[in-house]
């Protein structure tokens, strides 16, 4: 398989979901789910509502695939909001460890982002002990621009901080 240009670095490919991938969405879903520490989901949806909410029909959903096929993460990209803030963009992303698709997947929503006319990229619930995610988005650019106090019933560390991120998408005038 030849990887497109955008991706030359990189055995994974990163391209639109496709029915075929729901078992394999599901796969990465189920455990984050589970585990209840990074989404504000419910831990006791099942296959079937896991994937409805990521599926979403206003959602453009991707996945990250090795060269065998194996789908090692996903991301789905809409508008934040309808109507006047339709022109920001949100986004939601799991990802296996130990396949860097977690940043590529974050590099690729922020081009297709800026592709389809979106002004800034937010991040409404960031949960504040994601450190892994947090130290990404910031090296990506992403600033904090508020904290939810004790937003976030962490099953182990009781509640914690959601933090709100952003990052422009427009080139900054000199």
């Amino acid at each position: 398989m030849t990887l497109p240009p955008s991706q030359p670095d990189t055995d994974l490919l990163i391209r639109p979901a496709q029915s075929l991938d729901r078992e394999g969405i599901w796969r990465l879903l189920s455990p984050v789910l589970r585990k209840a520490e990074t989404y504000a989901l419910p831990r006791h949806w099942g296959r079937r509502q896991a994937l409805a909410y990521w599926m979403d029909v206003e959602h453009r959903v991707y996945v990250a695939q090795t060269r065998d096929h194996e789908i090692v993460g996903t991301f789905y990209l809409q508008a934040n909001q309808k109507g006047g803030g339709a022109h920001i963009a949100n986004a939601g992303f799991v990802a296996r460890s130990g396949f860097g698709a977690g940043r590529l997947m974050a590099e690729h929503a922020l081009a297709e982002a800026t592709k389809l006319g979106f002004r800034a990229m937010q991040f409404n619930f960031v949960v504040s002990t994601n450190l892994r995610a947090i130290a990404l988005w910031k090296s990506l650019g992403f600033r904090v621009i508020g904290t939810l106090p004790g937003a976030f019933d962490h099953p182990s560390q009781g509640y914690v901080d959601a933090l709100v991120m952003w990052k422009d998408l427009l080139p900054q005038a000199s």
